[in-house]
């Protein structure tokens, strides 16, 4: 049985690869692979229980300070994930009583080798063609929250406009986002660590011990019946 929520839009902290690696006695590669199959089912998981929008912090752009291996291996995962995302939700649907998702990718696209980016454009483009589909999915690559209201701003001055939180808003990389009413981050730690410093200020947070390869169906339901329990008084 699919849980049911009021939850809007969830964002996801993709961490703890590294560690989930480590404790399996395998390559850090090995644990960012899994991480990756983790997405591909938690997109499933967030589209089946009719969560209109979630944004997965996949790469930041702090990540770029990582050795040079560590960061070459992790473009050919995300060639590979970008390839398994349109396949399995955007071009074919392994069931044809799945329904498709929408995708967005925010943050400097500029960052990354020419064919990572044509991916993103196409997985993008034939992703909008789902006039009809009830979820949208973000992904956040080479993203930092910081980074985001710095173009903005930026953007801002180019344009010589006087802004308000509503028209500043409409000039970050994630516009279109509804703010995260929960943000999730396994791996162990309690921060945010750069992810959506805009539009964070009222999301609750949810810090779990599970890594994020690890992450089970189980802990998403329970993570919705936490957030469920809570009581979202927003400064009130």
């Amino acid at each position: 049985m699919n849980k049911t929520t009021n939850v809007q839009c969830i964002g996801f902290i993709m961490d703890g690869n590294r560690r989930w690696a480590k404790e399996q006695g395998l390559l850090t590669y090995e644990g960012h692979r899994k991480g990756g199959e983790v997405l591909a089912e938690s997109i499933r998981w967030v589209r089946d229980a009719a969560i209109p929008h979630a944004v997965y912090y996949a790469f930041s752009t702090e990540n770029w300070k990582r050795s040079e291996a560590e960061v070459g291996y992790l473009m050919d995962l995300f060639r590979e994930w970008l390839q398994r995302i349109e396949n399995r939700f955007v071009t074919t649907i392994e069931d044809e009583t799945e329904d498709p998702v929408k995708i967005r990718i925010v943050g400097r696209r500029e960052d990354f080798a020419p064919d990572i980016v044509a991916q993103m454009n196409q997985l993008e483009a034939k992703s909008q063609g789902h006039a009809d589909a009830k979820t949208t999915i973000w992904i956040a690559l080479s993203y930092g929250g910081r980074a985001e209201i710095v173009a903005a701003v930026n953007e801002a001055v180019a344009r010589g406009e006087y802004v308000t939180e509503e028209s500043f808003e409409k000039l970050l990389w994630t516009a279109d986002l509804p703010d995260p009413d929960i943000i999730v981050r396994p791996g162990g730690e309690h921060r945010l660590s750069n992810f959506m410093t805009w539009r964070s200020v009222y999301s609750e947070l949810m810090f779990l011990d599970t890594h994020w390869p690890a992450l089970t169906k189980q802990d998403f339901d329970d993570i919705l019946t936490q957030y469920e329990q809570r009581e979202r008084r927003k400064g009130k």
